[in-house]
């Protein structure tokens, strides 16, 4: 089997063909080039590339896999205390350990989805309002992808870590470094002009994120228990 057939035999089992190890293999070794190919050829780079949205709803996939295999949102909801959710399983008529998986069920189904549209919806404004060319909100939401791919992509080994309490901390600042490292390499001449900027920029970003996130957790917090109330 030729190269092209593996490719294609990739793509028809898992998903992933040319196109889709082209962008993965662009988001790390050259991801301002890989942005340059999205804002001016479409939203496939000119036929070379993966759609950024189709290929985060598939690493999204795997976070979400990832997120099953480490036992879900259970083990961070064992930091809370014994009897927080004890009423509202009495309310639903189920012991406090059944509520409680039910929750981790919700949240866990709902928890990347959710965010990811949060971190898109915070990004675009942003990179639209810093790209010189102004290039509109579809490319924006284009380029938010791109993005999320290319600091998705690096820390697909450590995702693990930010699911489980002991090491999410770690977690948290290896996930923080790909993405600043991800800004810098995408991001020049269109999104900032010095290296100062760049880092600015950043931080700014990360802000809108943090704000996202503490939205997110509330949204996740009432789908959890909602569903864990209504559901049987």
């Amino acid at each position: 089997m030729n190269d092209r057939g593996l490719h294609d035999l990739s793509q028809d089992t898992v998903g992933f063909g040319r196109a889709e190890w082209n962008t993965i293999r662009d988001s790390v070794l050259r991801p301002r080039q890989l942005l340059e190919a999205y804002m001016t050829a479409g939203p496939d780079g000119g036929g070379e590339y993966a759609r950024p949205l189709k290929l985060y709803l598939l690493l999204c996939g795997i976070l979400m896999l990832v997120l099953f295999l480490m036992g879900g949102t259970e083990s961070m909801m064992s930091t809370y205390p014994d009897d927080m959710f004890a009423s509202l399983a009495e309310q639903a008529g189920k012991s406090t350990d059944a509520f409680i998986a039910d929750v981790d069920g919700w949240v866990s189904l709902t928890l990347v989805p959710v965010m990811a549209t949060l971190y898109a919806l915070a990004a675009a404004p942003l990179l639209r309002w810093w790209d010189k060319d102004d290039l509109g909100w579809r490319k924006s939401f284009r380029a938010s992808f791109a993005y999320m791919n290319a600091l998705t992509i690096p820390v697909l080994p450590f995702s693990f870590m930010a699911y489980r309490p002991s090491t999410a901390a770690i977690g948290g600042i290896i996930m923080a470094l790909v993405a600043l490292v991800a800004f810098i390499r995408m991001g020049s001449p269109r999104w900032y002009r010095s290296p100062f900027a760049g880092v600015a920029k950043f931080l700014v970003l990360c802000l809108a994120t943090g704000v996202v996130s503490l939205v997110g957790s509330i949204m996740l917090g009432i789908i959890g228990t909602a569903g864990a109330l209504f559901a049987p």
